[in-house]
C-alpha cells in the first residue's frame, strides 16, 4: 500500500474494531500515557457510539483530559482522524482555542499523532499531517505547534517535512516527566485563490 492510499477518515462504527485491535495489541493512542489504551477499551466496552462522538468535539463537552502525571484538566476543543489504508493504522489529532493560536499551559501543541508499530516508517504520519494541515487553517489559525522529544528524530522529520521550523528547545514540566523537547511552528499561511 503506497502513502499515497492512506486517508484520513472520521471515528465510525466500520473502523472501530480496527482501533480495538491496536490497542489490545499494546498500542495507544497517548505517547505519554501507555496506559490509556486500557481506558479507551473500558470507554468504548461501556458506550461504543458514545465513544466514536466524543472524538470530534468542537465544543469540548467530552470528558476531561488525563495528563501523564494523572491530573485532569479541561478539554480543548478538537478531534481525532484515523489512519486508514484499509486496516487501523493510527490517529492524528487536533485541538485549538477559538480565535487565538496560544495553547492554556498544559497543553503543548496543536497536534499530535501516534502510528501503530506495524505501519511505521511507511511516511503515513508525514501524510497525515499534511491531509491535517489545511483543516488546522480553515479554523483561522495562522499557525500551529508540534512538539516532540528532542531524541525522537523521526517525529522531528515528520514535522520538517510538512514545513516546521524550530522554535524552542524546552524541558516539559515535571507533569510531562521533564524531557528535553523540541516547538516547532508551521505556517498555514492562506493560498491564493
Amino acid at each position: 500500500m503506497s502513502v499515497q492510499e492512506m486517508e484520513l477518515v472520521w471515528p465510525a462504527a466500520q473502523y472501530l474494531s480496527g482501533y480495538v485491535h491496536a490497542l489490545l495489541q499494546g498500542w495507544s493512542p497517548d505517547n505519554l500515557r501507555p496506559e490509556a489504551a486500557g481506558e479507551e477499551l473500558e470507554r468504548i466496552a461501556q458506550d461504543p457510539a458514545r465513544f466514536l462522538s466524543e472524538q470530534v468535539d468542537r465544543e469540548a463537552k467530552g470528558p476531561k483530559v488525563i495528563l501523564p502525571d494523572g491530573r485532569a484538566v479541561p478539554r480543548l476543543p478538537g478531534y481525532s482522524r484515523w489512519m486508514w489504508d484499509g486496516e487501523f493504522c493510527g490517529t492524528i489529532g487536533f485541538r485549538w482555542e477559538p480565535g487565538t493560536t496560544d495553547l492554556p499551559p498544559y497543553c503543548l501543541g496543536h497536534i499530535g499523532y501516534s502510528v501503530v508499530p506495524w505501519k511505521r516508517r511507511r511516511g503515513y504520519a508525514t501524510h497525515a499531517l499534511q491531509l491535517l494541515l489545511p483543516r488546522a487553517r480553515s479554523e483561522g489559525l495562522a499557525y500551529v505547534e508540534v512538539t516532540t522529544d528532542a531524541d525522537n528524530i523521526a517525529s522531528q522529520r515528520v514535522i520538517e517535512a510538512n514545513g516546521g521550523k524550530l522554535i524552542e528547545r524546552f524541558h516539559k514540566s515535571a507533569g510531562y516527566g521533564g524531557a528535553e523537547s523540541l516547538r516547532f511552528r508551521i505556517p498555514l499561511a492562506k493560498t491564493a485563490t
